[in-house]
């Protein structure tokens, strides 16, 4: 689906507690491979299982065409001090028109437990209210996944119900918590 709205690539990138968010770059090739290193990863990604070099690239080529092909915002979540590459994030406007976007994240399994979730989420949040046809980002967690349960709630995120039977994940239908953010 091409979006029809005018939307631009952020002018800075977006940036909060230590991490900044940018376009995805060839030297990231690495992160492909350490991100499906989680088998939960490589069940609700693209990235494929055990990445060769030119899958990785394909999948950072894929990642960076996400805003040209008009699905939305995926950015590589990168240390502001050394710019290594430390998961993705991204927000994807399928209904961008009622003002609501979707949000979700993939922290490579080295960087996780120091907050890298967080201020990534907590960067595209505040970079969502720059746009502003935007009035609600939602997430969808699996009800088991407390990392990620507290990486929404750390970035301001509020639980609004579970959504039973919601989604299919490596062939069977699962619930998921409904998490939102809400323009103030």
């Amino acid at each position: 689906m091409k979006l029809h709205l005018p939307l631009a690539w952020p002018a800075a990138p977006p940036s909060h507690a230590g991490v900044v968010l940018r376009p995805f770059r060839d030297s990231d090739a690495h992160l492909a491979a350490e991100l499906t290193q989680d088998p939960y990863i490589r069940l609700i990604s693209t990235i494929p299982a055990r990445p060769t070099a030119e899958e990785a690239m394909e999948w950072i080529l894929h990642q960076n065409g996400r805003f040209t092909e008009g699905m939305g915002y995926s950015f590589a979540i990168a240390d502001a001090a050394t710019d290594r590459a430390l998961g993705q994030i991204g927000m994807w406007l399928k209904a961008v028109e009622t003002g609501r976007a979707t949000a979700g994240y993939l922290v490579a399994p080295s960087a996780r437990g120091r907050g890298v979730g967080a201020a990534a989420l907590t960067a595209l949040t505040a970079f969502a209210w720059t746009l502003p046809v935007l009035h609600r980002v939602e997430l969808y967690i699996e009800p088991w996944n407390t990392g990620s349960i507290r990486t929404a709630e750390a970035s301001g995120y509020q639980r609004e119900g579970l959504l039973r039977s919601h989604q299919s994940i490596g062939g069977e239908r699962r619930d998921m918590l409904l998490y939102a953010a809400i323009r103030s």
